[in-house]
């Protein structure tokens, strides 16, 4: 199996799936990087606010982000090459990027989000 290494821009906490308003963006991609762990896929998400060392370490990360500054984020790579640069890619592509059958991922789950008051707030320590 592949590993798949996502650079994150900076976010409140690991996933970006925090605080009153989710981007559903980042919420469909925190399930596809479920789904793709669930099947053995090793997926590696970094951010840049939590962990800046590994943006430094990686030359094509550090390439990218020197050319481009932090517009070019989120940058997800497999087994260090490319796949996508400044948007998360759809589970189709992440599947057929990780040699999974792309017939397993025609199902998504449901992802709710919570209103205001039941996420994080601020001052709350969550973010």
């Amino acid at each position: 199996m592949p590993r798949i290494d996502v650079f994150d821009p900076p976010m409140c906490c690991s996933s970006g799936v925090c605080g009153p308003e989710v981007d559903p963006a980042l919420a469909a991609f925190a399930a596809d990087v479920d789904w793709l762990a669930s099947r053995g896929v090793t997926v590696v998400r970094h951010n840049l606010a939590q962990d800046p060392q590994p943006f430094i370490s990686h030359t094509r990360v550090l390439d990218l982000m020197q050319r481009e500054g932090t517009k070019c984020l989120p940058i997800v790579l497999v087994d260090g090459d490319v796949l996508a640069t400044a948007t998360y890619p759809l589970r189709d592509a992440l599947a057929q990027a990780a040699g999974l059958d792309l017939s397993a991922s025609r199902t998504k789950p449901r992802i709710r989000l919570s209103m205001a008051g039941d996420g994080c707030t601020p001052g709350s320590g969550c973010c």
